[in-house]
C-alpha cells in the first residue's frame, strides 16, 4: 500500500467519524484564541477551557490585557502549567499587539511567530482556526499518528508537517488537523492502541502484529 493510499483511508474514515470539527479551545475571536493555544501548550484543552474564563473576565482585548501585571496573570493560569512564562509571554504580547499592529492579531504567521510564546505551532492553529488560512499544525500528537499510519517517517514536527501537506488536499488541511487530534484522543493513545488496534491503523497496515514504535521528536 503507497503513502497515498494510506492517506486516502485516513480521510475517509476520519470524515465519516468527525464531520464536523469544532475548535476545542473556548474563545471569542482571534486575540482569545492566541491566548488559549499559548496556554495549551503542555497543558490539556479541558484545563485550559476551565482557567480563560476568569482570565478573560480580567481582560479579553490586547489593551486590557497589557495593563494586567504579569503576576496577576500568573495567579489566574498557574494550574496549566509553565505559569511564570506563561503570563510573561501573554503580558509581553499584548503589549506589542498594541504598539505594533493597533491592538489586533495579525493576519500573517511569520508575524505571529516574532510575538513571545508563540512558535509555529501555536501561530499555525491561530492561522487555520483563527483566520481559516490553510495550515497543518503538527503536535507530538499528530507526529505519532502520521508515523503510525505510514505518512511520513520524519523525525520531528517540522518534517511531518511538510510530509503531511504533501499528501493530503490543502482545502482538508484545516479540518484534517483537528480530526487527527481527536482520533488519537479516542482511539489512537499514546498507551493504548499501539499502532495495532485502532480501525485506521488497522486499515492502513493489516498485517502488522507488533507494537509500532514512534520516533519522539
Amino acid at each position: 500500500m503507497t503513502k497515498v493510499e494510506r492517506a486516502s483511508i485516513v480521510m475517509k474514515i476520519l470524515g465519516k467519524h468527525y464531520p464536523k470539527t469544532p475548535v476545542p479551545l473556548d474563545h471569542k475571536d482571534n486575540f482569545t484564541l492566541l491566548v488559549a493555544v499559548l496556554l495549551s501548550a503542555q497543558c490539556t484543552d479541558e484545563r485550559v477551557n476551565k482557567v480563560t474564563p476568569k482570565l478573560f473576565q480580567l481582560a479579553n482585548n490586547a489593551k486590557n490585557m497589557s495593563k494586567q501585571s504579569p503576576d496577576k496573570i500568573y495567579e489566574i493560569i498557574k494550574p496549566c502549567g509553565l505559569g511564570p512564562q506563561k503570563s510573561k509571554a501573554i503580558h509581553e504580547l499584548s503589549n506589542i499587539l498594541c504598539n505594533s499592529f493597533g491592538g489586533e492579531v495579525p493576519e500573517d504567521i511569520k508575524a505571529l511567530e516574532t510575538l513571545p510564546g508563540v512558535g509555529h505551532k501555536t501561530a499555525s492553529v491561530v492561522i487555520s482556526q483563527g483566520f481559516g488560512h490553510p495550515a497543518f499544525p503538527v503536535d507530538t500528537h499528530i507526529h505519532r499518528l502520521a508515523q503510525r499510519w505510514g505518512l511520513t517517517r520524519g523525525k520531528n514536527v517540522t518534517q511531518t508537517e511538510k510530509d503531511l501537506k504533501k499528501i493530503f488536499p490543502m482545502e482538508a488541511w484545516n479540518k484534517l488537523h483537528l480530526q487527527i487530534i481527536f482520533w488519537g484522543r479516542e482511539f489512537c493513545q499514546a498507551q493504548q492502541c499501539h499502532g495495532i488496534t485502532c480501525k485506521i491503523c488497522k486499515a492502513t497496515f493489516p498485517k502488522r502484529s507488533r507494537r509500532f514504535y514512534h520516533k519522539k521528536p
